[in-house]
């Protein structure tokens, strides 16, 4: 078989119908598409989920839900992401989006305790977990909430 041979499968690939090109062809003059009404007119149609005039159902509906506008955004770090500070550092907020921990805006910082810490860091976050803070209490670090 050579490139030249290859066809498509019988009847996958039928001509174009070619709509309003005279009235001898059966498709001139309206082109099929009926006489008058909106999707006669060009540019005619409905929008997506038009029903003809009935109520649409995203409209039917109830709606649910509730935004809490005052909801705080805290950034959360984990214990494992402090490895990347040496021993004795003060890791606060300046710190961390330095490292690349934390980015955007926010409205405070959480310390959790996923992971170990094995050498001692003085931490100034807004909140630490008690898992957190008894790991790094444990490895000989400090903690400053405020």
């Amino acid at each position: 078989m050579k490139l030249n041979e290859l066809l498509p499968p019988d009847g996958s690939r039928g001509t174009r119908k070619r709509v309003g090109r005279g009235v001898g062809s059966g498709k001139g003059k309206t082109a099929g598409r009926g006489t008058k009404g909106h999707n006669s007119r060009s540019g005619g149609g409905v929008r997506p989920g038009f029903e003809g005039g009935q109520m649409p159902l995203h409209r039917r509906l109830p709606k649910g839900g509730f935004t809490n506008i005052f909801k705080k955004k805290i950034a959360v770090i984990n214990i494992r992401d402090l490895a990347r500070f040496e021993s004795g550092n003060i890791v606060d907020e300046a710190a961390l989006i330095r490292a690349g921990l934390v980015k955007g805006r926010r409205d405070g910082i959480k310390l959790l305790g996923q992971g170990e810490i094995k050498i001692p860091l003085t931490i100034k976050v807004n909140e630490v977990s008690k898992n957190a803070r008894d790991k790094i209490i444990a490895a000989g670090g400090n903690i400053e909430v405020g």
